[in-house]
């Protein structure tokens, strides 16, 4: 199984897309479309509440392995960027930037646009990622995507099977409360291999867990590896209690500070020494203040764009991490670019 993310501008036809893809299934500020067909299972998240919402955007990449980026024949916009940006700056390594709409289109118009797509993204993580030209109307070119999704799924099955020996974690994007059944989640196997009746733990509330059943795509389920998507009856905790983002596993970090050793957009502004900023870990986010900066192991009152540093963050509640993840700090109410560096955690 593997999961991806369709983002892209609000009008890239990036939804239409999703539903030439996959059958619609859970939606609220994302919307999940899967896709099953013998070997071929693929869950598709819409990022559907973006741009209002930076949120629905990190959840559908962070809940993926791969992305597409949805840019319109008509040509390159800020979002775009803003996506390009965010994908860069967390590190993600599969994806494809589909040219929707080309039956508005012509080829040379089509192949110029590809041309300045390989030219923004020189130097970044999406640097070698293909472009493919579609068309929902004329469903030109859609074939030809899902071949190309199907050749990464198998690279992204190879690399979730090396997961499978790790502890069991489970990121929770969904909760709510069925009659008879109690507290369901949904959300994705990020590592290891998850068993009914498996004993775990709710963080960063520590709330202890049992696994009652499993389900992947209506289907019951004794045990669910890496990369798959899951729903889970849970006894001991209730829906309630949750938030997007939770992590069901033996053990994680859970903290409110954060040494960080980020690197900055080059798009973005500086990073100041006590600016309030929001600050995305998995499908966590909340606001936080930078504390200190460092630049080059010295104490600095502000970071430059496109440099790198440590940085001292603070939330205002705990979150639940592992030393693997990688953040993201973002500025909200910039008008024109909002995510300021990519982090890890030291």
């Amino acid at each position: 199984m593997a999961n991806i993310s369709i983002i892209g501008s609000e009008k890239s036809g990036r939804t239409a897309l999703a539903g030439k893809l996959g059958k619609k299934g859970t939606e609220s500020d994302i919307t999940l479309y899967n896709f099953v067909k013998g070997d071929n299972i693929y869950a598709f998240v819409d990022a559907n509440g973006y741009p209002g919402s930076l949120k629905s955007l990190i959840s559908a990449i962070n809940l993926s392995d791969i992305a597409l980026v949805c840019v319109p024949s008509g040509g390159l916009n800020a979002q775009v960027g803003e996506c390009i940006v965010a994908l860069d700056l967390l590190g993600n390594k599969r994806g494809l930037f589909v040219i929707t709409m080309s039956d508005k289109s012509n080829p040379m118009a089509l192949s110029e646009l590809a041309e300045k797509i390989k030219a923004i993204t020189k130097g970044t993580n999406l640097e070698k990622w293909e472009s493919i030209a579609v068309s929902t109307t004329t469903f030109e070119g859609i074939e030809a995507l899902k071949e190309k999704i199907f050749a990464l799924g198998e690279e992204t099955k190879k690399a979730n099977a090396a997961l499978n020996g790790l502890p069991p974690r489970v990121m929770v994007d969904h909760f709510f409360n069925v009659t008879g059944i109690g507290c369901v989640v949904l959300g994705v196997v990020t590592q290891g291999t998850i068993k009914m009746h498996d004993s775990l733990t709710v963080f960063p509330i520590s709330r202890p867990a049992e696994i009652r059943s499993i389900q992947s795509n209506d289907v019951d389920m004794k045990t669910a590896s890496a990369g798959t998507r899951v729903g889970l009856a849970l006894k001991g905790v209730q829906s309630k209690e949750f938030d997007r983002g939770y992590i069901i596993s033996q053990k994680e970090e859970t903290s409110s500070k954060f040494n960080l050793k980020c690197r900055l957009s080059k798009f973005t502004l500086p990073l100041g020494v006590g600016d309030a900023v929001h600050v995305f870990a998995g499908l966590q986010d909340m606001p936080a203040t930078v504390s200190s900066i460092a630049v080059g192991g010295k104490d600095a009152t502000q970071a430059s764009p496109g440099s790198e540093c440590d940085v001292v963050l603070t939330t205002q509640k705990d979150i639940a991490y592992s030393k693997n993840d990688r953040l993201l700090i973002a500025q909200l109410n910039n008008p024109k670019q909002r995510f300021v560096a990519g982090c890890t955690i030291v």
